[in-house]
């Protein structure tokens, strides 16, 4: 943290800027651990195989996904730049790009389908698990259109603050997958039970269902009006290309990223089916501590963009700080959690089936959950300094730290593990070993300040009117209702 006499000092104003943006976010992802663990929770209810293939299918659809969702998504940091250099109509402009990459990604996503077999064949697992896997990713791979569709529209809200908004297309999107994951895997109102595939059919119908409402959302008439959605959405060569220019890296970057965690646990399914299901189980309870951190990070991604947008980089670090300080507060009671009742944990987990199965991976996963205990706290550094450098801009940084330690750190030791027999907490290591790495180095990047120069979007642009916020109690640029009736007077 800075000292007490930097500038960059969280304060009351900046807490309560954090907190009023961040907690939709927070919610928002909530809603994407509950998806996880719900479908989770429900496949154990069929086989301990399924739970493992579940996690196995996810890693691998998101290896690919992540590059084109994290591209998409970057739109979120140029609407932040754009609003706070008061630059509206290109707004508009930007998601109209992001919605263009949104639909060439999304079909090309279907080229995977005939594939599904020889890639899930890399792994290695057992026939059954393969099975599953396969009926997963395939399913899954229908939802990447819609998903990638609801990112660039959400871009739009988020961007501009509006974390409410984001909010209610998830959570809209989760009620519906719940719905559906529940009839379709144990064959309610007529449908016969369809297991791992009635859970990937049930994620195809909520991301569908939230990229509709995402979309016309963007589309009301006040949108229409001042940022000039729909009408601005035709595809611009050079704004397309600037878009690509700063997000294919964080897309790169994340993509390797989960790639190599994905290599992580065909592994760890290599040192048997309790193993694979008991990191299963770890990382989905990781997941429940680290997803709502995520939003903390999107809101540090929209200050930081927003301020830096308005030539105001003093109080984008501390908005970067004031994240850090709520990141830490949240993890410090989920790290003891994951320690003190891990059995409470477990138990939603538990199968029916096969309960000699089950009592060999609930003796390991106490012991993951103590790994995971302690490298949550550095994942906070991970997310507040990541998104802080993203939000400006710098993001060949972070997919250089992503390639560059992921895989010497994490993966190859963890095959060694493997072919020496180690054993699974060896593997473990090495996986703590490298998120601990990731945060020192992030800090270190962030502590050095060149970010603070960076902008994403064209200085000349023609301003309209600009944002002077009090020096003790800076008015948050987010606010975005305020600003653009300025902006139309």
């Amino acid at each position: 943290m800075p000292s007490l006499a930097n500038e960059a000092w969280p304060n009351r104003a900046s807490c309560q800027e954090m907190l009023r943006l961040s907690w939709p976010f927070i919610l928002s992802n909530s809603c994407w651990t509950l998806q996880i663990v719900l479908d989770r929770v429900l496949l154990s209810r069929s086989s301990t195989e399924a739970v493992g293939a579940g996690l196995s299918a996810v890693m691998m659809f998101w290896s690919v996904l992540s590059l084109f969702q994290w591209t998409t998504n970057y739109a979120t940091a140029f609407v932040a730049q754009f609003i706070g250099a008061a630059q509206p109509r290109q707004v508009g402009a930007v998601i109209g790009q992001a919605l263009w990459f949104a639909l060439f990604g999304g079909l090309a996503f279907l080229l995977l389908l005939p594939l599904a077999q020889p890639l899930v064949s890399l792994s290695g697992h057992a026939p059954e698990l393969q099975r599953l896997e396969v009926i997963y990713f395939q399913c899954l791979c229908f939802s990447a259109l819609p998903f990638l569709v609801t990112a660039a529209a959400s871009s739009f809200f988020a961007g501009r603050g509006d974390s409410a908004t984001v909010l209610l297309i998830n959570v809209v999107g989760l009620a519906v997958n719940a719905f559906w994951a529940i009839v379709l895997i144990f064959g309610y109102l007529g449908f016969e039970p369809m297991g791992i595939a009635g859970a990937g059919w049930a994620t195809v119908a909520g991301t569908s269902v939230s990229a509709v409402l995402a979309l016309a959302l963007t589309m009301r008439r006040r949108y229409v009006q001042i940022y000039g959605n729909v009408s601005g959405w035709g595809f611009d060569r050079v704004l397309f290309t600037r878009l690509l220019y700063y997000g294919i890296p964080q897309g790169i970057g994340t993509s390797l990223e989960t790639l190599a965690f994905s290599t992580f646990l065909i592994f760890v399914g290599r040192l048997g089916t309790a193993e694979l299901a008991a990191t299963s189980i770890a990382c989905t309870l990781n997941l429940v501590g680290f997803l709502p951190l995520m939003g903390i990070g999107q809101a540090i991604e929209v200050l930081v963009g927003q301020y830096l947008g308005a030539d105001q980089p003093e109080h984008a670090e501390r908005a970067a700080w004031t994240g850090l300080l709520f990141c830490t507060t949240a993890t410090v009671g989920v790290a003891a959690a994951y320690l003190l009742i891990p059995g409470w944990l477990v138990a939603p987990f538990q199968t029916q089936d096969d309960p000699a199965g089950w009592a060999e991976v609930v003796e390991r996963v106490p012991l993951l959950l103590s790994f995971v205990a302690v490298y949550c706290l550095f994942d906070c550094l991970n997310i507040v300094f990541s998104f802080a450098l993203r939000g400006a801009g710098d993001t060949r940084f972070v997919t250089l730290v992503a390639v560059a330690v992921s895989w010497p750190v994490m993966v190859v030791p963890t095959a060694l593990a493997w072919y020496f027999n180690w054993g699974l907490y060896w593997a473990w290591g090495f996986a703590s070993a490298y998120v601990m790495l990731t945060a020192l180095i992030f800090l270190a990047r962030f502590r050095q300040g060149n970010w603070k120069q960076l902008r994403i979007i064209d200085p000349t642009g023609k301003k309209t009117s600009t944002i002077e916020p009090a020096p003790d109690w800076p008015e948050p640029v987010s606010r975005v209702p305020q600003e653009l009736q300025s902006l139309r007077e």
